[in-house]
């Protein structure tokens, strides 16, 4: 983010920060220079380039008087202003509440661990998202996260496959359920990589 304002003497500053909390009102920024409150604000979104007028309303400190951040409120409320991570943020947190909902309802258990695998998955591939975006406006290289989402595809993979595997026993699953054979082919391909991966450890 950065922020723009002009100071009672005249003089237009300008200052890059970080949104450290926010919501479709407004957020906290963190910047080493802070306008003082009552001060009407251009920020602009560094990644999306968008830009929005907002007032600083106050500023926030910890216990021991140490400043944390400039409050500001949007004069135009936005869910899209402050980019895809607060976005990604507001939706994960609608499918934890949605799931949360569910549990008092008359859902099959079976269906809801479904859905809660789903949207742990959900999760942590935003969580993901938002890695890559933030490394990318801090200059840090983003590639770091890739192997992040690689080992989450093999949690969720062995997870799938455990769950297929306990199916198989209680004939949830049998070979005239649609996709078996499918899944089958892959199976069989995946583990014939992996034991080439691993032929160093064979005798």
């Amino acid at each position: 983010m950065e922020a723009t304002w002009q100071e009672p003497n005249g003089k237009i500053l300008r200052e890059a920060g970080q949104a450290m909390e926010v919501n479709t009102q407004g957020g906290l920024l963190e910047m080493k220079t802070y306008p003082a409150v009552g001060t009407q604000i251009e920020i602009t979104n560094l990644l999306s380039h968008e830009s929005s007028h907002a007032r600083v309303v106050g500023l926030r400190r910890n216990a021991e008087g140490r400043l944390l951040g400039v409050a500001v409120e949007l004069l135009v409320p936005s869910d899209t202003f402050w980019g895809v991570n607060f976005q990604l943020k507001k939706a994960c947190a609608d499918l934890v509440k949605l799931e949360y909902d569910m549990r008092s309802g008359s859902i099959d258990q079976r269906v809801l661990s479904e859905f809660r695998d789903a949207v742990d998955n959900v999760r942590k591939t935003a969580w993901a998202v938002q890695e890559w975006q933030e490394r990318q406006s801090r200059h840090q290289d983003p590639q770091s996260v890739l192997p992040l989402l690689t080992a989450e595809r093999i949690r969720r993979a062995t997870q799938l496959c455990e769950a297929i595997a306990a199916a198989s026993l209680t004939l949830e699953v049998t070979r005239h359920t649609v996709g078996i054979e499918e899944f089958l082919r892959a199976v069989e391909s995946v583990h014939q990589k992996l034991r080439d991966l691993f032929k160093d450890r064979e005798p």
